[in-house]
C-alpha cells in the first residue's frame, strides 16, 4: 500500500482541510509533542507524558512538573538554571 500522507505526516488526519501551510506547522508541533523525551529527575528516555496542558509526569519515577505545552522542558528553560524543589 502506498504511503497516504507523505508531506504532512501525523496531521494528514486532518485530510484536505485547513490548508497545508497550517497542517505542516501542526505537523512539526505534533511531532514534538509526541516524540519519546527525557525525564529531568531520573533521565529515563521514553517514560513522560502529558497529563495537561504543560504538565507532564514521569511513568517511572512518578514526578510530575510543570513544562511547555508540547514539550517537557521549553527552549527557554535552557537560558536558566535547573532548581527544581520536590515536596516530598
Amino acid at each position: 500500500m502506498a504511503r497516504r500522507t507523505k508531506v504532512v505526516g501525523i496531521a494528514g488526519r486532518y485530510g484536505p482541510r485547513y490548508g497545508s501551510t497550517l497542517r505542516k506547522k501542526v505537523r512539526d508541533i505534533l511531532e514534538k509533542r509526541y516524540a519519546p523525551h527525557v525525564c529531568p529527575f531520573c533521565a529515563a528516555k521514553g517514560t513522560v507524558y502529558r497529563i495537561s496542558t504543560g504538565i507532564w509526569a514521569c511513568r517511572k519515577c512518578g514526578a510530575k512538573w510543570a513544562g511547555g505545552a508540547y514539550v517537557p522542558r521549553t527552549e527557554l528553560s535552557k537560558y536558566f538554571p535547573k532548581i527544581i524543589i520536590r515536596e516530598e
